[in-house]
């Protein structure tokens, strides 16, 4: 199933995220901004335009936060057939490396390479990268490029809604008259600026992971992981190249069977 109920865990969180981006887009039509002062003026592209990428992001937002991020849901019944691999090219991957089969000690299902049982939604997650608290979700194989493109249009948004925050202070002769004018818009143009710095450092840090092919749990718990805490420092065995690596992932659609690419890498002739 797609998408969860919309009325379960993180109904608070998504109500008032959709409720904080509705009363700040409300707050620079209010004010004095060039978005005021175009629709007063019958020059309604630029206040439509914002409005649309404004209702997309919500959109987005949703759909991140609503759909299955990639939950294991039963075990895979033929391992040869989920690794990809022949006997012939099982017989060439090195010894070093052996497939162990792990068994979640919560849901007991057999648990994908690369997959993470997460304790909130109580489900193993293919590809697991996080469980983030602002979406309720976790971010996971089938909904993390959808969770980045949320992250550029929500950076698109929060930087024009600074700008446009901007364009409406007004002067005054002292400080506590200016304040009283721009008080609210210039608490407004405060939390845009934070959210706007926030969410450019997750997507800056989500891009350069997605560029390496790894993900924040792999990145940060690498010396937990069992199939990783024997590579060295710089050695990643999904890395292909970041070109091929940004292609595989904002491109590449469906289920990746990340054992074969892990064996692969040694199995391959130099």
């Amino acid at each position: 199933m797609m998408f969860k109920n919309v009325f379960g865990s993180g109904f608070l969180v998504r109500t008032a995220h959709v409720i904080l981006t509705w009363v700040i887009t409300l707050i620079l039509f209010l004010h004095d901004t060039d978005l005021r002062k175009q629709e007063e003026t019958g020059e309604l592209l630029v206040p439509i335009l914002f409005v649309l990428l404004v209702l997309i992001s919500v959109l987005l937002y949703f759909a991140v936060s609503l759909m299955d991020p990639g939950f294991v849901l039963s075990d895979d019944c033929d391992l040869q057939f989920t690794l990809g691999l022949t006997e012939e090219q099982q017989d060439m991957i090195p010894h070093t490396k052996t497939l162990r089969l792990r068994r979640c000690g919560h849901c007991l299902l057999q648990q994908p390479m690369r997959s993470k049982h997460c304790q909130t939604c109580q489900h193993c997650v293919r590809r697991y990268d996080h469980h983030c608290p602002w979406i309720e979700n976790c971010v996971g194989e089938r909904n993390h490029r959808w969770f980045v493109l949320y992250l550029v249009v929500q950076f698109i948004v929060l930087l024009w809604g600074l700008h446009m925050s901007w364009s409406g202070f007004s002067h005054a002769l002292t400080w506590q008259l200016w304040l009283k004018a721009n008080g609210v818009l210039l608490a407004t143009a405060a939390v845009v600026a934070v959210l706007c710095l926030t969410v450019l450092l997750l997507l800056g840090s989500h891009l350069y992971l997605v560029s390496l092919n790894t993900t924040t749990w792999e990145f940060m718990s690498r010396h937990r992981i069992s199939y990783l805490k024997h590579c060295g420092a710089d050695e990643n065995p999904f890395d292909r190249g970041a070109l091929r690596n940004l292609w595989g992932f904002f491109c590449v659609w469906g289920t990746v069977v990340w054992e074969q690419v892990y064996f692969r890498q040694d199995s391959d002739p130099i």
